[in-house]
């Protein structure tokens, strides 16, 4: 089983995926793993806030991944922001029957209740070195775009509105 957690930054994927990971020992990537380890070792020019450039660079090898992974009947989880909507496209019916997406969404009243803790758990599983670029507004139109998103390419995903819960 491959699975896909999508969402904008601070929604949890990454505490999501090491909840998967502890739940059913299936490992997981980190997108952003991938991505640092890209920049870093100089395989790109793109930079860390070439976000938009960054999901047409990185989905391409993270697709053959997952093909691979079905292939060898392996379980995966992979986790980040570099998931496109339109990811179904990219994969034949016989691999998506070992797939499933997720995207996590907070709505506005969410976000604008529990700002401050949104920002308190950022290092509960990574940690981070600079979070300043995480604005109220910012969020709340990332996870607007997101819902939208998500209607239009019918992918599933998970709401967060009231309290955060998510039952693996």
């Amino acid at each position: 089983m491959i699975i896909l957690i999508a969402g904008s930054s601070h929604t949890g994927k990454t505490l999501m995926a090491q909840k998967l990971l502890e739940k059913y020992n299936f490992p997981y990537l980190s997108i952003d793993h991938l991505k640092m380890g890209l920049i870093r070792s100089g395989n790109t020019t793109l930079t860390p806030n070439d976000d938009n450039e960054l999901t047409g660079y990185l989905w391409p090898i993270v697709r053959e991944m997952i093909k691979t992974a079905v292939e060898n009947r392996q379980n995966l989880i992979v986790e980040g922001c570099y998931i496109p909507f339109d990811w179904k496209k990219d994969f034949e019916e016989e691999y998506l029957e070992h797939m499933r997406y997720f995207c996590l969404i907070m709505t506005e009243e969410y976000i604008k209740k529990n700002f401050s803790k949104i920002k308190g758990y950022a290092n509960i599983i990574e940690k981070r070195f600079e979070d300043s670029l995480c604005i109220k507004e910012m969020m709340i139109e990332e996870n607007i775009k997101n819902f939208e998103m998500c209607q239009k390419y019918d992918c599933d995903y998970i709401l967060i509105d009231d309290e955060y819960m998510i039952e693996i």
